[in-house]
């Protein structure tokens, strides 16, 4: 098998694996990597299978490109799903991405839970509050039933905005957390 012929095959292999990605990324990595290759072999004097040996197999190579992807779109994005679905990938490599994982699901569910609470309010609103009886919370939350009657409800319709208000904010913030702990992991990655 000629040199050529081993590296069309690595670049096959690639490409295959990048499926995902759009043409033009692929593409470009395909010719980036094609020519670090050709000019690693020339300028080494190494065999072609030597620096294919080096890189790894395609279908490794290919995934830490989408994984690379992922993660430098998901930290511009706003979207929770996307910045989830990168926070999870992060968190198969690291203890760091483990913890913003958590971060971020604990973040997300407790906005969320805030603004459900609010509009739980306006449809229910004889069991949504919180609830205290001789100075001490006695419930609080959403479709709350069998509170005492002698406990009476603070903020009453108050709930919602400051639920909404909460929610929005905590939500917010965890967006910001996660796409500024995904740049700081890009930036470890690349001096690695």
């Amino acid at each position: 098998m000629t040199a050529e012929t081993q590296i069309d095959s690595y670049l096959s292999s690639l490409r295959l694996q990048l499926g995902p990605l759009t043409l033009a990324e692929r593409e470009e990595i395909v010719r980036e990597i094609g020519a670090h290759v050709r000019d690693s072999a020339e300028e080494s004097g190494a065999s072609v299978e030597t620096v294919l040996a080096r890189l790894g197999p395609a279908e490794e190579l290919a995934a830490q490109y989408r994984d690379g992807l992922l993660i430098r779109k998901a930290s511009r994005s706003l979207s929770p799903l996307v910045l989830l679905r990168a926070t999870l990938r992060l968190a198969t490599k690291s203890a760091f991405g483990i913890v913003v994982c958590f971060c971020s699901i604990f973040g997300y569910s407790l906005g969320a839970g805030f603004v459900v609470i609010a509009l739980s309010k306006a449809f229910v609103p004889a069991h949504t509050g919180a609830w205290i009886q001789d100075g001490r919370l006695v419930s609080m939350g959403a479709f709350v039933y069998g509170v005492s009657p002698q406990a009476h409800e603070v903020l009453g319709m108050w709930i919602i905005p400051l639920g909404l208000i909460a929610g929005s904010l905590t939500l917010l913030f965890t967006t910001l957390v996660i796409r500024t702990s995904l740049r700081i992991s890009q930036r470890w990655q690349s001096r690695l």
